[in-house]
């Protein structure tokens, strides 16, 4: 599985979820963690004027107590997510076909070559 954070200019921060494992609270805030890492480090710019607005899909996981705990002490703003149809989905119209275009005509052996 891939967990995937993007914006208008591309993708900020991507991980693998390792095989096997289940992504609860715990592990999503570790993910958190390292985006926001991410964020300072390639985006300062972004990070100095606190311009990160998360809006996550309706995952009980995203919703938890948990992650909006590490969100709220962190300033982080979300946006609700609307109810739609998945097949409208915001990753569907910008990001999946970005990743399709890298992808197409190649087999990749590990996660690691992806």
């Amino acid at each position: 599985m891939l967990i995937c954070f993007f914006d208008q200019e591309g993708i900020v921060n991507r991980e693998f979820v390792p095989p096997g494992m289940t992504v609860n609270a715990d592990f999503y805030c570790d993910v958190l963690r390292r985006l926001r890492e991410n964020v300072r480090r390639k985006g300062p710019q972004k990070w100095r004027n606190q311009k990160l607005i998360i809006q996550h899909n309706n995952v009980p996981v995203h919703r938890s107590f948990k992650v909006s705990q590490f969100l709220a002490k962190n300033n982080k703003t979300v946006i609700p997510h609307p109810p739609y149809p998945s097949d409208l989905a915001p990753c569907d119209f910008f990001l999946l076909p970005k990743l399709k275009l890298r992808m197409k005509g190649r087999t990749f052996d590990t996660i690691e070559e992806i």
